[in-house]
């Protein structure tokens, strides 16, 4: 008999198949966790994308540098559900901030560590840290404290939104950057000021977000101060109700063209500012018109402007991506300078505009307004490749002078037709906040877009009675194992038989 056929070779034979049965099951799982460990892919399906970090923070991490620690302390002996949940969401964002580096070297890696200070004293004591409930950036020798409490947005003492995104970001940037831009808000002709609370006129939460953006933020009257400041990276002009002296003109022109400086200027309509040579210069104009819209499906019912034709720019981008709208006070028209001279390393864009049926009223002062052909402005005059009237305009130097071989950076002008879009009655809207916040960033060459917005916190909540919690209870008890029990015999005996 043929050793093949004997019944040992057979039983190796089974053995040795069931041995490679069970390796090649474990390589397989095996290849899979190293596949999904390497190089695997992830969706996010949740509403509002909560396991997504924005394109501006992503922009920004893939442009970090620096190795930065972020150091959550929490204590895990309390019994405070809230507390508890603030460490889950706080926690799982950090996590996502480390995914999204996690191919990098140790250049601009982010590390996450939990750190209970209490069983930890020694690792609290050596990094400084002596509170709990707060996360910790921390990057070389700079650091940056961020309490729990920021991280959500509060209506009467009850969390509304989580904002983490934009506090977690802000402190990275900060730790990371030690150069932080500077933004000069000029003062001396009755301007909207950063530091006001007002809701007409206050900037203060303009002011906050820019911070919040790792930008410092001072004021500066050029009537007092009698130059630019060596480090401003910005100048904003919002909404002066005086004129310029000619001498605070030059001043701002000295600045664009020999520091190739950057100029944000809000003019809401009826002001005498004295920029117009300024403007000149760089190919603009505003016209002294106000914005009168006679269609309602661009008029909100407190009477504000809505707008929502945006041409592609850095500025406008994310505002055409996501759909979203600016909310306008009083507006004036600007554009470019038909009559300005030719020059080519001028560019000029119009960056967002009025619907079709809008046109600019001269005398706007009188009680009843309506469009008078050859006198107000039509929307053709304004915006010619959409036939409306613009409401805001950049203005840059592309190309350098001709002899010089090498590229220079050049300066920018944003120039606003309004400026009560960023007052703080009206900057909390998504379309008025990218709006502003893009216009900086674009000044101070971080050309990104703003995406990062709070996401609401949804609240899902089952009120039962008591008849209603003994059926349960009944359902879950009895007959869900019942039905599992007989299920089971009809099974056994269908077997048997």
């Amino acid at each position: 008999m043929a050793i093949r056929h004997s019944f040992a070779f057979a039983r190796w034979t089974r053995t040795l198949n069931l041995v490679l049965q069970a390796f090649l099951l474990l390589t397989f799982f095996g290849g899979l966790n190293y596949l999904a460990l390497n190089y695997g892919w992830r969706w996010d399906l949740t509403n509002h994308r909560r396991h997504t970090l924005s394109e501006e923070t992503q922009a920004y991490l893939r442009s970090l540098e620096q190795p930065v620690k972020l150091i959550i302390t929490t204590n895990l002996n309390t019994s405070d559900p809230d507390a508890n949940q603030a460490f889950r969401d706080i926690r799982g964002l950090l996590d996502e901030y480390a995914t999204a580096t996690k191919g990098k070297k140790t250049a601009g890696k982010i590390l996450v560590e939990n750190l209970d200070v209490y069983r930890n004293q020694l690792r609290a004591e050596a990094l400084g840290i002596d509170d709990t409930n707060i996360v910790v950036a921390i990057c070389n020798d700079r650091t940056t404290v961020i309490p729990w409490a920021d991280f959500y947005e509060t209506r009467k003492r009850v969390a509304v939104a989580f904002k983490g995104e934009q506090v977690v970001t802000s402190a990275i940037l900060s730790v990371s950057n030690p150069q932080r831009p500077k933004i000069y808000f000029l003062a001396g002709h009755g301007e909207m000021r950063p530091t006001d609370v007002n809701a007409a006129r206050g900037l203060s939460v303009f002011a906050d977000e820019l911070r919040q953006r790792n930008l410092q933020v001072e004021s500066i009257d050029l009537t007092m101060q009698k130059e630019v400041p060596q480090d401003a990276d910005l100048l904003v002009i919002a909404a002066p109700q005086g004129r310029f002296d000619p001498f605070e003109v030059e001043l701002l022109r000295r600045y664009l063209s020999e520091s190739a400086g950057r100029i944000l200027v809000m003019l809401p309509p009826a002001i005498n500012h004295g920029l117009d040579d300024l403007l000149y210069d760089w190919g603009l104009v505003a016209d002294d018109v106000v914005v009168l819209e006679p269609d309602p499906a661009h008029v909100t019912e407190a009477a504000e402007l809505r707008i929502s034709a945006f041409a592609p720019h850095p500025i406008t981008q994310s505002l055409i991506d996501n759909q979203l709208a600016g909310y306008l006070g009083l507006t004036r028209v600007v554009r470019p300078d038909p009559g300005r001279p030719l020059d080519n390393a001028l560019r000029i864009d119009v960056l967002a505009a009025t619907s079709e049926t809008a046109w600019g009223e001269r005398d706007y002062r009188a009680t009843s307004a309506s469009y008078n052909p050859g006198i107000d402005l039509q929307g053709l005059a304004g915006f010619e490749p959409l036939g409306r009237l613009g409401v805001a305009v950049a203005s840059e130097r592309v190309t350098p002078p001709k002899d010089l071989p090498f590229s220079v950076r050049g300066g920018r002008i944003v120039l606003f037709g309004n400026a009560d879009f960023a007052a703080n009655a009206r900057i909390v809207a998504p379309g008025n906040l990218t709006l502003a916040l893009n216009a900086i960033e674009w000044c101070v060459d971080r050309d990104v877009q703003i995406n990062t917005v709070p996401r609401p916190i949804e609240r899902y909540q089952i009120n039962l009675s008591k008849a209603d919690l003994a059926k349960l209870r009944i359902s879950l008890l009895v007959i869900l194992p019942g039905l599992a029990a007989l299920f089971g015999t009809v099974v056994y005996w269908t077997r048997r038989s």
